[in-house]
Parts: structure tokens; sequence; C-alpha cells
């Protein structure tokens, strides 16, 4: 059974209790200060009203990549199925 731990973590300057795996723990902090340092860049280049703003262009650009990073690993398990197709198609023939 995965150790689970509450932490806190802040965003946008309110703090959030999480209670996550010990596992999970780096990935979560790390996730959050992301998440600070880019509403901190776009607050620095550009005019927003509030934090909601900047919280939504994070939100945007965090999943923009995720769906980038989704559609890549698609990409990369249909030419590695392929090219395993390849690999069975010359040892059947060489059986």
């Amino acid at each position: 059974m995965m150790e689970e731990l509450t932490i806190s973590v802040k965003i946008a300057e309110r703090p959030y209790r999480l209670t996550i795996t010990k596992e999970e723990e780096e990935f979560v902090r790390k996730a959050a200060k992301q998440i600070n340092d880019r509403m901190k860049d776009f607050s620095d280049h550009y005019a927003y009203k509030d934090k909601q703003d900047l919280l939504a262009m994070v939100s945007l650009l965090f999943g923009t990549k995720a769906l980038k990073y989704e559609a890549l690993e698609e990409k990369e398990k249909s030419r590695f199925s392929e090219r395993l197709a390849e690999i069975d198609k010359l040892l059947s023939k060489a059986l």
C-alpha cells in the first residue's frame, strides 16, 4: 500500500491542502512552482486584470503542452508497433 501524506502548496498566493502519495509529492510541488512561475511571467509581460486571467492562461499553456505530449506519445507508440511488426515478419521469414 502506498504511503499517503498531507501537504500544503500555494498557488496564486492561496494555500491548498492535498492528500497525496509520497511518490507524487515531488511532482505536485514542482507543478505548483511551475504554475506560480508562469503566472509571474504572464503578469510581468502582459496586462491582466486579475489572477483568474493569469490562471486561465497558465491552464491553457499547460493543457496545450499536455496535449502535444500525448499526441507525440501516440505517434511514438504507433511507430514502435510498426517496427515490431516488421521485426516479427523478418523473424518469421528466417524461421
